[in-house]
Formats: structure tokens, sequence, C-alpha cells
């Protein structure tokens, strides 16, 4: 069944004049909002390129100011290092960490009937936290070493379960 069946008593021209000039408007509207966002988007290249060259040339007058009290290696040497500083620095506030729940690690660990911030993977690794003496005088509590991963028995070892091997005599 043609989907222009139930317009048969529209004249055929009308309707396809009509699709035309819908498709031209939603073209028109398409090219007007990509010519704003690539715009847009040249501007925050523009603004980025412009960015890294500020960024070299404070490295550049770092180094330079070190230079007077320091030679030129050594100035260079440390400004590379203060610049390495600040790369790590930069990578891990943009990484999440095992520390910080993020609102994804929460829904997980809710979805998998965990306490938010804790995961099974952490249980074998992680210390346990000892909260300080607080002056108290007693003597500060070792930490407990993480339990060991569950091993699987030997297979001579008679064993049964799911992890034992499955023979048959």
């Amino acid at each position: 069944m043609n989907r222009l069946d139930h317009l048969e008593h529209l004249d055929k021209g009308l309707v396809d004049e009509l699709a035309q000039v819908a498709r031209e408007t939603v073209r028109d509207e398409l090219r007007e909002q990509s010519r704003k966002r690539r715009r847009t988007a040249a501007l925050y290249a523009a603004s980025g390129a412009a960015a890294l060259y500020a960024g070299a040339a404070v490295a550049l007058a770092v180094g330079l100011a070190l230079a007077l009290a320091l030679p030129g290696w050594a100035a260079a040497l440390i400004t590379a290092a203060l610049l390495a500083v600040a790369a790590v620095v930069l990578r891990n506030t943009a990484r999440p960490s095992a520390t910080r729940p993020t609102p994804e690690r929460i829904a997980e660990a809710r979805r998998a009937g965990e306490t938010p911030g804790t995961s099974s993977r952490m249980h074998a690794t992680a210390m346990p936290v000892v909260p300080p003496t607080g002056g108290t005088g007693a003597p500060p509590v070792p930490p407990i070493p993480p339990a060991a991963p569950d091993v699987p028995p030997s297979p001579g070892s008679g064993a049964t379960g799911p992890e034992a091997p499955h023979h048959r005599a």
C-alpha cells in the first residue's frame, strides 16, 4: 500500500509541492544551525590555541627568570619539572579516583547491591582505615593485612563444590 493512498482526494501535484517545500525548509534550518555551530567550534579552537601559546609564554618567562640565578640548562630543567608536575596534577584532577565515588560508580554499586563508595574489587586489596588514637594513650592498632583471595582447592585434595574438578571413574 502506498503511503499516499489515503490522500487520493488531494491533488498529487499539490502534495509533492508541499513535501518539497517542507524538505527545503528543514534543509535551510539545518544549514543555518550548522553554520552557527561551525563558528562556535572555530572560536573554541582559536581560544585553545591562544591559551596554548599563553602557557608557552609563561613557561618561557619562568625559565628566563630562573636563568638569572641559575645556569640556562638548570633553569630549563626546573621549568620542565614544574610543567610535568602541573600536568600530573591536572590529569589526576580530571581522572576519577577510587576514593572519590562518581555518580556512575554509585549507581553501579547500588545495582550490584553494594554500599556506594566500595566495590568487591577493592575488598581484596584495600587496607582498612585506622582511626587516630585521639590522645587516649592507647597504642595505635596496626592495620590488618587484606584477606587472601579465594584459591580453588588442588585436584588431589578431594574437595567438592563448583570449583572442584569433575572427573568420572
